[in-house]
């Protein structure tokens, strides 16, 4: 069975980066002229993966707002005639499916995944957190090369 599972945590308050965070949690701080975290959902749907599941807390409804098909938007820049723009948004309208649940108290990393399992069962996933880019349109991503590597030896 394929991997098209991702487990994105996205709960932690971001405090090692105040005042930054304070209003805007920091998986939606830019690099260029994207938020982190789209850089990190973009290299998962290129490793083939279709289904992300965010662990979320508080603060943390622009994520869910950004990966929302914005209908309006989307019709606004066709009428304008602005498809360079709406490319940027194509993360949107892939086959992706999102889902989100929150980590009801803050406990550490191991304990944003483990709140998936209700959700992921014992199907098998990847991790990959929402505030770090570990690969920048590289064929050969560390996300790609260990779900290789799981395949290969179911472990």
């Amino acid at each position: 069975m394929a991997i098209d599972l991702a487990v994105v945590p996205v709960a932690g308050r971001g405090t090692r980066l105040l005042p930054l965070t304070k209003s805007q949690p920091k998986e939606m701080l830019p690099v260029g002229r994207k938020p982190v975290v789209q850089y990190v959902v973009e290299e998962l749907v290129r490793c083939g993966i279709s289904r992300i599941l965010f662990i979320t807390g508080p603060g943390k409804t622009a994520i869910e707002n950004h990966f929302d098909i914005d209908v309006e938007l989307i019709q606004l820049l066709r009428e304008k005639g602005q498809e360079e723009l709406l490319a940027e948004l194509a993360f949107e309208r892939e086959d992706v499916e999102y889902f989100y649940t929150r980590q009801r108290r803050q406990l550490g990393l191991g304990h944003a995944v483990l709140c998936a399992e209700p959700i992921v069962g014992r199907q098998p996933f990847v991790v990959a957190l929402g505030d770090s880019i570990i690969g920048l349109n590289a064929e050969s991503t560390v996300v790609r090369l260990m779900i290789e590597q799981f395949e290969a030896r179911r472990a």
